[in-house]
């Protein structure tokens, strides 16, 4: 656990909480991760070991990044995904699938994209979500992300099955969200796989139990 390597989070566990896992391990309090994912979000984490690895981690998790993901419709998340209080929106709507894949085309390429307000952007040098968090009213600003490929693995209503490829800064929250909109149901992330950043894969990373 020396240099630059990819940890497979599991569900439940914190970025920060594998980065602690590493310091304990290594003994080296210079650890740092690339590309946050969210407790309940598991996959690819890169992890980066030293000052001088630390330096280079952007350049390693700049690259494409591969997501499999489940959206739910028929409701919204005031997380826009599975851990925020949700809002029923409409379930008399069953879109086909032939309808999802042609919305879906909307959202690859060079898109705009809002990122969720319970997100890791900070705002004034804080964290949006803490700000959601203490009932503060926020708005933050849409941005051109690049998705690559999205490719709908299964769908049976009212959850679709997703593999996306997209470049740095995508929310695959956002587009969940997004999706749901323009479908007229309301949709949220019910699951999230990361498994690939750059060339870092899934199936090459480390199991948590190395860590503990």
């Amino acid at each position: 656990m020396i240099g630059i390597f990819a940890v497979n989070k599991p569900v439940g566990v914190t970025s920060h909480d594998i980065v602690n896992m590493v310091r304990r391990n290594t003994g080296v309090k210079r650890v740092g991760h690339g590309g946050t994912l969210d407790p309940l979000a598991e996959g690819v984490l890169v992890i980066a070991v030293g000052r001088e690895n630390t330096k280079l981690l952007d350049a390693y998790v700049k690259g494409e990044k591969e997501y499999i993901t489940e959206i739910f419709l028929g409701a919204t998340s005031a997380t826009d995904d599975r851990e925020g209080e949700k809002t029923e929106v409409n379930k008399t709507i069953t879109p086909s699938l032939e309808k999802i894949k042609k919305q879906l085309k909307q959202f690859e390429g060079t898109i705009s994209q809002t990122p969720p307000l319970y997100s890791s952007i900070k705002l004034q040098g804080k964290p949006a979500h803490r700000r959601m968090r203490k009932g503060e009213d926020i708005k933050l600003k849409a941005r051109e992300v690049f998705v690559k490929e999205i490719e709908v693995l299964g769908y049976t209503y009212p959850v679709i099955k997703l593999r996306i490829a997209t470049g740095s800064g995508v929310y695959i929250r956002s587009i969940a969200r997004d999706l749901g909109e323009k479908l007229g149901t309301g949709g949220y992330l019910l699951s999230l796989i990361r498994t690939r950043v750059n060339t870092f894969t899934i199936d090459k990373a480390l199991d948590i139990t190395s860590l503990q």
